[in-house]
């Protein structure tokens, strides 16, 4: 390991989502509970989901998906600008499609919506957001 030279990674694999709270974004997370057999299978859904449907849905802006280590959980950290925008992809019959399809798969899930209000950084970075959303 140390007498290899380490390839540079490309852009991508840097690649961090902005969390600002300034943004105004809302957050919804959604923690899905699933058979540990099940988490790949769930992850996938989610993965193809973000990808072919919600990505480009107006409004949009980020999704992480994360797999607890005992992969009994998998969760859904997503930004999207505004409700309004959030709803019309809850309202349409093709995200609902793809979110029926993640629900068969998990055991439970729990979406809830949150104002992103602070960030923290280990070198002493600090953004924060007094003022709460007006997302309606």
């Amino acid at each position: 390991m140390y007498g290899r030279p380490m390839a540079l990674p490309s852009w991508k694999d840097n690649f961090m989502v902005t969390l600002d709270p300034r943004s105004g974004h809302l957050v919804l997370i959604n923690t899905f509970t699933v058979d540990p057999d099940k988490a790949d299978a769930l992850l996938s859904e989610l993965s193809s989901a973000t990808e072919n449907g919600m990505r480009q849905r107006p409004g949009f802006v980020s999704a992480n998906l994360h797999v607890s280590r005992d992969r009994k959980h998998v969760a859904n950290y997503a930004q999207w600008r505004s409700q309004a925008d959030l709803n019309a992809m809850l309202n349409d019959a093709d995200a609902q499609v793809h979110m029926k399809r993640a629900a068969s798969i998990a055991q439970a899930f729990e979406p809830i919506f949150y104002d992103l209000r602070e960030t923290h950084t280990a070198d002493g970075e600090r953004s924060s957001s007094t003022e709460p959303s007006e997302h309606a």
